[in-house]
Order: C-alpha cells, then sequence, then structure tokens
C-alpha cells in the first residue's frame, strides 16, 4: 500500500467534477422506506446487492445504485473516481437528497472516501465496509491482466458453482440471488452484467495513493480479508481523531453477505 497522503486539491477535485459529464440515470435500486443512504457497491458487482442488507436495517432506506461501467447503468467512460464522484452528485441531485450517509463497500468504499473529499457537504456519515483504497500496484496489474481474459459460463450449474467457490461461506440463497440480478445469457454462454474494460480502469484506480476520509466514518475491516491496510487505519486515526469508529468483523471481503445482522448492528448504532 502507498503511503497515505493529504488531499490538498480537493478544491481542485470538486472544480473538475464539476465538468465532468454526469448521468443522472445511474440504475437505481431503492429498498425500504425509512431515511435514505446512498449504497455503493464493489468492483464487479450491483446495486441490487444492498437488498439483503436493507432487511437488516428497516429503518433506512437503501438506494443501491449500478456505478457506471456496471449493472444497468451506462457503461460510457471516464471509470475514474472523479467521474463516480460527478455521478453520485448528479443521483443525489436526481434524488432531491442535499446531505446523507453513505455505504461503500469495497471499490465502492474507495469511491465513498473520494466523495467526502470532494463534497463533504453531501455526506452526512461515511461507512466503510472492508474498501479497497491505496493497494499494491504491482498487485493490481497482475488482477487487472487477469480480468481481461473471458469470464463467462457454458451454464448455470458452472457459474454457480465457480461463486459458490468465491463466496465461501455466504448462505446458498445470496448465491442464487447473485446469479438470478447479475448473470445474462450472451449467445450460448452466460456473462455478469459489467465492462471488463471498466473493471480493468477500476483496479487502476484502487492503485491510486490512499487518502483519508472526511467527517464522522464507521469503518469495518474483514479480518479474513487483507485490503484494509493497518497504515492506512492509522493515518484515518490521526486524520479523525474521535470521529473515527473502527469495528471489524470476522469474515471475508463480502462481510455485509457473511455476517449481515453483525454488520447491520453497527450501522444502525453508527447511524443512530
Amino acid at each position: 500500500m502507498q503511503p497515505p497522503t493529504p488531499d490538498s486539491s480537493a478544491v481542485g477535485c470538486a472544480a473538475a467534477c464539476a465538468s465532468i459529464p454526469t448521468v443522472s440515470t445511474l440504475h437505481r435500486h431503492s429498498f425500504g422506506d425509512g431515511g435514505p443512504v446512498l449504497a455503493l457497491h464493489g468492483v464487479t458487482g450491483h446495486g441490487e446487492r444492498w437488498r439483503v442488507l436493507a432487511d437488516a436495517l428497516p429503518d433506512h432506506r437503501l438506494i443501491g445504485v449500478d456505478l457506471r461501467g456496471h449493472g444497468r447503468s451506462p457503461w460510457t467512460p471516464p471509470w475514474g473516481f472523479e467521474q463516480h464522484v460527478a455521478d453520485l452528485l448528479a443521483v443525489l441531485d436526481a434524488e432531491g437528497l442535499d446531505r446523507v450517509p453513505v455505504i461503500g463497500h469495497s471499490f465502492g468504499g474507495a469511491i465513498a472516501v473520494h466523495l467526502t473529499r470532494i463534497a463533504p457537504e453531501r455526506v452526512e456519515r461515511l461507512v466503510l465496509l472492508d474498501p479497497a483504497i491505496g493497494l499494491d500496484a504491482g498487485d493490481m496489474l497482475e488482477t487487472a491482466e487477469d480480468t481481461r481474459a473471458d469470464e463467462s459460463y457454458p451454464d448455470l450449474d458452472a457459474a454457480r458453482a465457480d461463486r459458490a467457490q468465491r463466496w465461501e461461506g455466504i448462505a446458498a440463497e445470496l448465491v442464487e440471488a447473485e446469479l438470478a440480478a447479475h448473470l445474462v445469457p450472451d449467445g450460448d454462454r452466460w456473462r455478469y452484467r459489467y465492462s471488463r474494460a471498466a473493471v480493468v480502469a477500476a483496479w487502476g484506480e484502487m492503485a491510486r495513493a490512499a487518502v483519508t476520509p472526511v467527517g464522522p466514518t464507521l469503518l469495518v475491516p474483514a479480518t479474513k480479508a487483507d485490503f484494509v491496510d493497518p497504515a492506512w487505519v492509522d493515518a484515518c486515526r490521526a486524520a479523525l481523531g474521535d470521529d473515527l469508529t473502527v469495528a471489524p468483523v470476522d469474515a471475508g471481503h463480502m462481510v455485509f453477505l457473511e455476517r449481515t445482522a453483525e454488520v447491520a448492528e453497527h450501522i444502525r448504532a453508527f447511524l443512530r
């Protein structure tokens, strides 16, 4: 991980975001009837994944977006952090929301951190679920190269077996929900609904120098994964002081699917 650095150009980034073409038509999934919370999925994911956590947070309405390059949102570039932030600000405007709590998982967590740096006035509180930020550049190159290869399946059984292996420890019904929401036929094969080009770009963004968030933040590291570097946590403590709450959960990277009730309780207490 690269050493966390202060984001002294936040004002410049905000000005740059103002000039970025945006889409207020990011596809959105809405779960629940309570106070709105913006929820950002990880790389290769989609907004429908938040349904299970939303069911455990009945006092909140989770707005799960499909990020650019994913799901039913536009797949057109650019796919950098600044573009994602501009897209999200357009979504908040379209929803008529001035300031909301934000939840981000993995790559969505990294985007959420940049959202707090560029537009802190729009983020009431920040929840980071095993965020992927400031990752090793060599590892990201290797992962991006692997992502370039075709990822498709001859049938649903093959896709199911692969997902179950990747999501070890996650309930079978959630694996089935993932297939139903995100897998689509493509000729005689089955593929997940995301742009591989956008995903390759995302791995590059996750290799950018880590920055710390702004404002009250709940950090939920997954103890069975290695995305969250202790040096970055120390930098967050130094930057945020009492505004940082760290609540490790004994789970793999898909922490909110594997330990839904525990993660929901941490979020409920923090947002309350």
